[in-house]
């Protein structure tokens, strides 16, 4: 995202102000700056002068963690509730904080609220650590003179939503290694192994059958172009890697992932959880439906649940009810979801109906990622054994012959 340096002038000072912002283009940088009661002075765009791997780096270890977002809006809410002022909590949190970015962000929205600033607009300078979910948030919270219990509210979302994710990475670990240790043991075999048979099989002069004949060719192969395997299998990871940066390729990755069996009922039921949860996390602070619904869709990031909720923007805003739009897409969201949308409009309490959406949700993925053991372990039993299967086989059935011509 481009970084800007803007000159603004706030009424009835005479001395104008320099301060430094992210932000998608030029006309959001003039919006934030009247949000400060401020006129611009001038804008210009900051070019980075870093090599891409210098940025990289940076961005690796400076990143603000997920951890770190929830405990700031957790204890800013906290202290807010308790009594203390926002600039002497924001104080507290600065001097309490080790870590440079962070202390970084805070310093910036404690010098932007010391200017007269709103919190909102100073967290809006900051778009990579505050999205539009907590700034809208925090917003609807001032607007209300509810701040404090809407921070708690963006803490408990954030850490749902970072909870949810971490179980389904977790149950993903444990098949990932599996095949990831049996390729490499694999390919070791095939390296350092297999020749030493192979030349025994040739001394021999034996028939070998046609599995051993497989083994013994992939072997050679490997061994003869192990820098080129090599070298193909990082291409092909990066190729797939860039290829998830593109819409074709990221659609195709969905696509695939939501027709298999038990990771598509997961990934539905994950994506259901968190439509729930940051839709009745924007209601129930203020937000309107329209902008609540739009803040979701850049929540989401499967692009089938973006198009499902880029039409219900379209169909509320022509004044449709949104359960409508939910219940065509039951291929994408679970029935559930539309009808107890539907029972949330009928009866006006469609906050609590989407957060008993997200709870269930999160408890059923809770449920499966703690059984996804259990359900995949077969599966990989069958791969493994099949994988040891044919290579015990193909290179015993020689042994065997071997031991038989010589009888």
């Amino acid at each position: 995202m481009p970084l800007y340096l803007y000159k603004a002038l706030r009424k009835g000072e005479s001395e104008p102000y320099e301060a430094k912002i992210e932000a998608k283009d030029r006309f959001k940088v003039y919006d934030i700056v009247r949000k400060e009661n401020a006129q611009m002075l001038s804008v210009k765009e900051i070019k980075e002068k870093n090599s891409l791997m210098q940025f990289d780096l940076l961005s690796i270890f400076l990143r603000i963690k997920e951890n770190d977002k929830i405990m700031l809006t957790r204890n800013l809410g906290a202290m807010l509730k308790a009594g203390l002022s926002l600039s002497r909590a924001l104080s507290v949190m600065e001097r309490q904080t080790k870590k440079p970015k962070l202390k970084e962000v805070l310093q910036g929205v404690s010098s932007s609220i010391q200017q007269g600033s709103s919190l909102s607009s100073a967290m809006e300078k900051y778009p990579k650590v505050f999205s539009n979910l907590v700034t809208s948030m925090v917003a609807s919270g001032e607007e209300a003179g509810t701040l404090s219990e809407s921070l708690l509210t963006i803490s408990e979302q954030l850490d749902r939503v970072y909870t949810l994710k971490k179980k389904v990475r977790g149950a993903m670990i444990y098949p990932s290694v599996i095949l990831f240790v049996l390729g490499t043991v694999g390919t070791l075999m095939m390296i350092f192994i297999v020749p030493t048979l192979t030349e025994t099989f040739k001394s021999m002069e034996v028939d070998l059958p046609m599995s051993t004949q497989v083994v013994i060719f992939l072997s050679d192969f490997l061994v003869a172009h192990t820098l080129l395997t090599l070298l193909s299998v990082v291409g092909l990871i990066v190729l797939f890697m860039a290829s998830m940066r593109t819409s074709v390729g990221k659609r195709a990755f969905e696509t695939f992932f939501l027709h298999i069996p038990v990771i598509g009922t997961l990934m539905k039921e994950t994506n259901s959880a968190r439509t729930g949860r940051t839709l009745s996390s924007l209601l129930s602070s203020g937000v309107s439906m329209l902008t609540s619904i739009e803040i979701t869709r850049n929540v989401i990031q499967n692009s089938y649940y973006k198009e499902v909720l880029t039409r219900a923007h379209t169909e509320v805003e022509k004044g449709q009810a949104l359960a409508k739009v939910f219940m065509e897409s039951e291929k994408i969201y679970p029935p559930l979801v539309g009808e107890l949308i539907a029972v949330g409009e009928e009866t006006g309490a469609l906050p609590d109906m989407l957060h008993q959406i997200a709870s269930f949700y999160e408890n059923e993925v809770d449920q499966k990622t703690k059984n996804m053991s259990t359900i995949v372990e077969p599966f990989l039993m069958l791969i493994v054994g099949a994988a040891v299967g044919f290579f015990a086989v193909s290179m015993i059935s020689p042994i065997y012959g071997i031991t038989a011509s010589i009888q």
